[in-house]
């Protein structure tokens, strides 16, 4: 663990508790969300969370912590670098 601070790396860690509640750590930022979907970044990629009722209860950056409930049905993860940032990407987006 004192490898992964040195490095800038927070453990990465994901509870599910009865598709209902969902606990992350290591969230480095919030790209977006709503009631449908909420984009976060970690050290190991973005994370997507899919369901329906979604709400963010606690979200700490400092610590990396986020907490989400709701009917959640998929996790998604992506290696891919985060898109460029035009105008239109933001208009369209």
């Amino acid at each position: 663990m004192a490898e992964e601070r040195k490095s800038g790396m927070l453990p990465h860690n994901i509870v599910l508790e009865d598709r209902r509640l969902l606990t992350v750590s290591g969230v480095s930022d919030v790209d977006s969300f709503d009631e449908e979907t909420v984009v976060v970044f970690t050290d190991r990629g973005e994370l997507t969370v899919r369901g329906t009722n979604l709400h963010i209860n606690r979200l700490s950056v400092e610590v990396g912590e986020l907490t989400v409930e709701g009917e959640i049905s998929a996790l998604i993860y992506s290696d891919e670098a985060p898109k460029g940032g035009g105008f239109f990407s933001k208009v369209f987006r």
